[in-house]
């Protein structure tokens, strides 16, 4: 486990909705961008905002540069059958192994 993925941890699912709204809230050219933030999702600093925000970048390169397959979302089509949906990243991997 990295240290992204043990950070990452300790901010639960409602912590992590606050953040991400936050940054909508208060963009990058918000004077006390990071405290206000800080703030709004309450009970954490400047410093673990900050941090939960490099990881956000680094999981979206992650994401983007194809190193991290996007998941399996199912459907439901007009005859009530689910199938799978399968992304072309994660089309991609299944001839690399």
């Amino acid at each position: 486990m990295t240290s992204n993925t043990l950070s990452s941890l300790t901010w639960t699912s409602e912590k992590n909705k606050l953040f991400e709204n936050a940054l909508a809230i208060y963009d990058k050219d918000t004077p006390d961008r990071w405290n206000n933030i800080a703030m709004f999702i309450g009970g954490t600093t400047e410093v673990e905002v900050k941090r939960q925000y490099e990881i956000l970048l680094e999981d979206i390169k992650n994401i983007e540069s194809g190193k991290v397959p996007l998941p399996a979302y199912r459907t439901t089509n007009n005859a009530g059958c689910t199938k799978v949906n399968i992304s072309n990243a994660e089309q991609r991997l299944n001839h690399v192994y």
